[in-house]
């Protein structure tokens, strides 16, 4: 028994024992634990040394990379200012071209209209026509008032030839005449002396009455003889009497001519043609309606066009006529047109303008003042996309 207790150990040894091996063990744990913390606080420490590592590298990378962008704005600023230094644009820039209003020159009924809105036409297609009756019947009156007036003129020459004629015989009848009144009077006066010359028995009273009589009547047939000379001598007179009627019938045909030709024309105004290639624009009439001469039809817009730019004043110092100019249209991004410039126009829009500034001393403000330059397209235009006039586009002027 005695053995057996001496051989069981206590609970007091069991329990030293125990605290023992648990000292132990936690010394080993807390060595193990400072040997973890030892490592941890060494990974740590490499770790803020990458951390410091990566924030020291990374800083001088955005400084590098701002002076490449600085130096690549710098030769990218150089090189499109040696592209475009000698070149001028503007936005102020439009499409223009001849509009010609169209308007008849006689008063009728439309009775055929032969076009459409913005329809494309040629010089001298048929636009509209108007009632030829009125045109017709005045063309008619005037051929009938010509024939009557060349009738006229052949009545007139035939005695203008008439005349050449007729009136140099009178004259040389008066004369005749003449010439046998003076006969007639010297054998009447011959006879007369006669009978006064011999024995008064030999003769009688009734005698020397009859012989006076006779040289009375003989002077009397003179006078009269030489009258009707003085009226033929006028030959030449009249001649060019019966040639000036030739000459004022000659004046009327002319004259009836005129009106002729006047009424023909007014005639084929009643057929409106197209003055030149282009396209019916603002149309405001229909079949039916009465018009007056001058009265507004609609327009025709030419094909032809150009370009109205309005640059600054402080631009045009290099600018000359013949400089080429490349164009873009707003409405066509894909279309350029190349051209030149034609003219410069010798004064500002604003002094050709309705109303001009007045700059009185005390009010004026100044502003740059606008030039319009006229640019004519030499190549570019599309047949499919053609240009409406008002168009907006940018021109751009490479000056020399």
């Amino acid at each position: 028994m005695t053995n057996e207790k001496n051989n069981q150990p206590s609970a007091s040894e069991d329990a030293h024992s125990e605290l023992d091996s648990s000292q132990v063990k936690s010394g080993e744990g807390y060595k193990q634990d400072t040997k973890d913390q030892k490592g941890s606080d060494k990974e740590s420490g490499n770790d803020n040394q990458d951390n410091d590592e990566k924030r020291k590298g990374p800083g001088k990378k955005p400084l590098i990379i701002l002076g490449i962008v600085v130096v690549v704005m710098v030769v990218v600023s150089l090189v499109w200012w040696l592209m475009t230094k000698d070149q001028i644009s503007t936005d102020d820039a439009f499409t223009e071209g001849d509009a010609v209003t169209i308007a008849p020159k006689i008063a009728g009924y439309v009775t055929n209209l032969a076009v459409k809105d913005n329809q494309l036409v040629k010089k001298g297609d048929l636009l509209v026509e108007i009632d030829p009756r009125d045109a017709t019947a005045q063309r008619d009156q005037a051929q009938a008032q010509l024939g009557l007036a060349v009738a006229q003129l052949h009545q007139a020459q035939a005695q203008y030839d008439l005349a050449k004629v007729q009136y140099p015989a009178q004259l040389a009848q008066a004369k005749a005449q003449q010439t046998r009144a003076e006969a007639n009077l010297l054998n009447a006066t011959a006879d007369f002396r006669r009978q006064r010359g011999v024995d008064p028995r030999a003769t009688t009273q009734q005698n020397i009455d009859t012989s006076n009589a006779q040289v009375r009547s003989a002077t009397a047939d003179l006078e009269n003889a030489k009258a009707q000379v003085q009226v033929a001598a006028q030959v030449q007179l009249n001649i060019r009497q019966a040639e000036t009627n030739v000459e004022a019938r000659q004046q009327q045909v002319e004259q009836a001519k005129a009106q002729l030709e006047t009424a023909t024309l007014n005639l084929s105004y009643a057929q409106v043609r197209a003055p030149f290639d282009g396209y019916v624009t603002k149309r405001n009439v229909q079949v039916g309606t009465l018009v007056q001469a001058g009265t507004s039809l609609f327009s025709v817009v030419s094909k032809d066009i150009w370009i109205a730019a309005n640059y600054k004043e402080s631009q045009l110092e290099r600018m000359r006529p013949g400089n080429k100019v490349e164009i873009t249209v707003d409405a066509f991004p894909d279309i350029k047109l190349h051209g030149h410039v034609d003219s410069i126009q010798q004064g500002t829009g604003s002094r050709f303008s309705a109303f001009p500034a007045e700059n009185a001393t005390g009010n004026y403000v100044k502003i740059v003042q606008r030039v319009p330059v006229k640019i004519v397209i030499d190549s570019g235009l599309d047949e499919n996309h053609h240009l409406p006039l008002g168009l907006s586009v940018e021109p751009t002027v490479t000056v020399e």
